[in-house]
């Protein structure tokens, strides 16, 4: 999942930075990562027919502990010369999938949208705002407002990887040296503030007299990632070796084993960063504002016995949360046959639940990292994968016999990780809403009880893109204490 969001971020940053103005023009871009080269980004504009259309191309290669894997993702955007949005078109390969988005505007505010993947198809539509634009609109507007320092402007930015308008506020800023990669030349610095559905991100760019970007960097999960220009050759060089998640564990004040057992537990977290944590209250979870620096999170998992299933309220936000997605299929044949299957004979929800979270525990055999992010189809026919697999599959299960049922990503308390004692880490699990509440499922763990040790950074339906939020917060932030109640 946070492999998908660090796609997301890269091709919104290039969606909010200049691109090239000479029509057939090729750009590479090396990514880098803390300063190591991951990939590179090949940005290209054509005119034609009347219409323009930019290709943003990135490819990256990521390592998880001892597995690497490589994702490929193309994402096109076509607008009209005065750059009023058309469609756009996306094609993403990860673990030896491919997924299909295509969408396109229509002339009453929406954009009908596409999603296929492994001979699946889902519709959805979503709202485009009135004046919303893409990577044309953006550069006519920017070489409109022009490069004076001190110069704010305003600007919705539909994102074909959100699948949703975003409001940015641009500045710009002085003239700078910039090193790119040994060459230094002065441009102009050019800051980008963008308020998604699910939280603030922030970029910034130097960009030359005909708006091209440069060099582009941002904060993302704690790490700092650029996207500088160079040649063709250095682009597709080989990249360096990154380990994407030994840089997001949380060092623990005190032993996750005297945590575990307790009733309720309080995080005391620090910002690493200038920024706003952004972290949500749920039924196991209570946010205190931030007081002397620090954000104040209770912990108390919250518990539930019987209830009925299949659900027969009408709660909206309920039964969104039974409706079928691109990546919790849970009108999907197969995984309805494995709902039947693990709930047999079950009365209650609560017990259906607990069910399919052992189903799921014992069904996905190759528990390793090896898959980036696997729809619950995918998992139901791999029987492979990590955290975020347990989580969608079961999510989707849950849905299939009528529990309401939600995708949560956070951090998680063990006792030993990747060679590291008495960590946190960035982890996913399931919530179904039983007898009135919403209660924990891991399926990585079910024979362990759901305790304290779990902190919520965002939930959704298991689209990547509902945990947008998680981009500013994981790995912005540090564990200063740990209070719990028996």
């Amino acid at each position: 999942m946070k492999i998908r969001i660090l796609i997301s971020l890269i091709l919104l940053s290039c969606t909010a930075a200049g691109i090239c103005s000479t029509p057939d023009e090729t750009e590479y871009y090396a990514l880098l990562m803390s300063g190591k080269k991951i990939g590179y980004t090949v940005r290209i504009r054509q005119v034609a027919d009347g219409r323009v259309t930019t290709t943003e191309k990135v490819k990256m290669t990521i390592a998880r502990a001892d597995f690497s894997m490589t994702i490929m993702t193309l994402e096109a955007s076509v607008e009209t010369l005065d750059g009023k949005p058309i469609g756009f078109e996306s094609i993403q390969q990860l673990s030896g999938t491919t997924q299909t988005v295509k969408g396109t505007f229509d002339n009453k505010g929406k954009v009908n949208i596409t999603t296929s993947a492994m001979g699946m198809t889902r519709q959805n539509t979503v709202d485009a705002p009135p004046g919303a634009i893409m990577s044309e609109g953006i550069r006519l507007l920017q070489l409109k407002k022009g490069l004076k320092q001190g110069t704010i402007y305003k600007a919705t930015i539909f994102s074909p990887s959100l699948q949703a308008a975003v409001s940015a506020v641009v500045s710009v800023g002085s003239t700078e040296n910039v090193d790119l990669f040994g060459r230094v030349i002065p441009l102009t610095r050019m800051d980008v503030t963008m308020q998604t559905p699910a939280g603030t991100i922030s970029t910034t760019s130097y960009v030359d007299n005909q708006m091209r970007a440069l060099k582009t960097k941002m904060p993302a999960m704690g790490m700092d990632l650029e996207m500088i220009a160079c040649d063709e050759a250095f682009a597709l060089s080989e990249n360096d070796v990154v380990d994407f998640l030994s840089g997001m564990l949380l060092k623990s004040p005190m032993p996750i084993k005297q945590i575990v057992p307790k009733s309720s537990a309080t995080y005391f977290l620090r910002p690493t960063r200038d920024i706003k944590l952004n972290i949500p209250s749920t039924d196991s979870q209570t946010v205190t504002p931030p007081a002397g620096g620090m954000m104040v999170v209770t912990v108390t998992p919250a518990r539930a016995t019987g209830g009925e299933f299949p659900y027969k309220g009408t709660d909206a936000k309920l039964l969104q949360a039974l409706k079928p997605t691109t990546y919790v299929q849970s009108d999907n044949k197969e995984i309805i046959a494995l709902a039947a299957k693990a709930t047999a004979g079950a009365k209650t929800a609560a017990e259906a639940a607990k069910r399919i979270e052992a189903f799921v525990d014992d069904y996905i055999v190759e528990k390793n990292l090896s898959v980036g992010y696997a729809s619950a189809v995918e998992v139901a026919q791999s029987k492979q994968g990590d955290c975020s697999e347990h989580a969608v599959l079961t999510a989707a299960m849950c849905r299939a016999i009528g529990i309401p049922a939600r995708v949560v990503s956070g951090f998680v308390g063990v006792d030993d990780f990747l060679g590291k004692s008495n960590v946190f880490g960035a982890h996913a699990w399931t919530e179904s809403y039983v007898n009135g509440k919403w209660i924990g499922l891991d399926a990585t763990r079910s024979k362990s009880p759901f305790g304290p040790t779990y902190i919520t950074l965002a939930v959704g339906n298991g689209d990547p893109k509902d945990f947008f939020a998680m981009a500013t917060t994981l790995g912005n932030f540090k564990i200063e204490k740990i209070t719990f109640k028996d």
